[in-house]
């Protein structure tokens, strides 16, 4: 049984807040919780449209609703090839008054570029499964690490649901998603990318080895990559290195929204991580305006400390994951010192934790870490 479930998800009193002002675009993977989190803020006579279905897309192309109606949420309507010339009409005419909340299981702020510009005229923010700090507990972790942070497998509670839950999403995404957005004659293979990626989680990952999989080109590979970055299917971070530019074009490391899909206990632990101290930096951007970047470190011996949070490009603090050690590793220490990392902590999966932070950094449970950085 699960204990302290949100009623409510954690950006909700922010979504509420931007919406008085400007258009809101929500954004984040399928089956997170975007269309309950838009209908649980839908005022009386408001209008939800989704573009899947066939009545609303008709009513979506024809603006066919009250011309008082005070909110509009329009569901994935970033598939409709006009929809930013529609919403920018719409907040231009009538700003703030009508409430329109934007969603969709895409990268909105990638497929609104292009025709009108939108700037300035909405906040875009992106919502994330369930993590530590939205859900507290005791035993939540291992329930997170079981059945991933998505709604509906982490309350159901059930491997068999999650086995199959699972799988009917990614290929919803592959198959519909994907087609909806971009032209892609070989769904098949990206089918088999989509297969073959959350054995890669947490190394650096190769497109050589990807491409010869595949046996496709270079340039394929890393297209077929960014679609699923877009389609918020999987994400991947950077090395950090003193020259940015060329930090960027080292291999990076892929992670998955869906962490469970990971099989080794130490991948999926680290992907969980991962995942949240992506979703701080987002948070840190879409509601603060803050600069942040999610990086790793490692150097020319292979030494490597898994995750660097920046602010303004600045360390923050860094991040390893290990478990059954109550010493802080010394690559980390080797890092922080060269690196002028104000924090270090090495988390793992127990409950305890060895004390205060000294200049030795500190080794603590996840739990503690969300606390202690207030990780959403």
């Amino acid at each position: 049984m699960v204990h302290n479930t949100p009623k409510t998800r954690y950006l909700q009193p922010t979504v509420v807040e931007d919406l008085r002002e400007k258009m809101v675009f929500l954004g984040g993977p399928r089956q997170v919780g975007k269309t309950t989190l838009a209908k649980s803020l839908l005022a009386r006579n408001a209008v939800y449209l989704n573009w899947d279905d066939a009545e609303d897309r008709s009513r979506i192309m024809r603006a066919q609703w009250s011309r008082d109606v005070p909110m509009l949420v329009l569901d994935e309507v970033h598939k409709y090839r006009l929809w930013r010339g529609l919403v920018k009409g719409l907040f231009d005419k009538r700003g703030p008054a009508l409430k329109i909340l934007i969603t969709g299981s895409a990268r909105l702020d990638h497929f609104r570029k292009g025709g009108d510009s939108l700037v300035g005229r909405y906040h875009y923010h992106r919502l994330h499964p369930f993590t530590l700090g939205e859900l507290g507990g005791a035993r939540t972790l291992d329930d997170l690490l079981r059945y991933g942070g998505f709604p509906e497998p982490f309350l159901k509670q059930d491997e068999r649901f999650y086995r199959r839950w699972q799988k009917e999403r990614v290929t919803r995404v592959v198959t519909q998603d994907l087609r909806d957005v971009e032209t892609v004659k070989e769904i098949s293979l990206v089918e088999l990318l989509a297969d073959i990626l959350p054995s890669r989680v947490g190394s650096q990952l190769s497109i050589k080895s990807l491409q010869e999989d595949l046996q496709v080109s270079p340039h394929t590979v890393e297209r077929w990559l960014t679609i699923l970055e877009n389609l918020y299917l999987c994400y991947r971070i950077a090395p950090h290195g003193a020259e940015r530019a060329k930090a960027v074009k080292k291999a990076k490391k892929l992670y998955l929204w869906d962490w469970a899909q990971v099989d080794g206990e130490g991948a999926r632990f680290e992907n969980l991580v991962a995942s949240h101290l992506l979703k701080f930096c987002h948070a840190q951007e879409d509601r603060e305006g803050h600069r942040m970047e999610l990086r790793y470190m490692r150097d020319v011996d292979g030494k490597e400390i898994d995750f660097l949070v920046l602010r303004a490009r600045k360390p923050l603090f860094a991040v390893e994951c290990k478990s059954g050690a109550s010493r802080i590793a010394k690559h980390a220490l080797y890092f922080k010192a060269r690196y002028r990392i104000p924090k270090v902590y090495q988390v793992h999966t127990g409950e305890a934790d060895f004390g205060n932070e000294t200049d030795a950094g500190r080794v603590l449970p996840l739990r503690r870490l969300c606390e202690l950085e207030q990780l959403p």
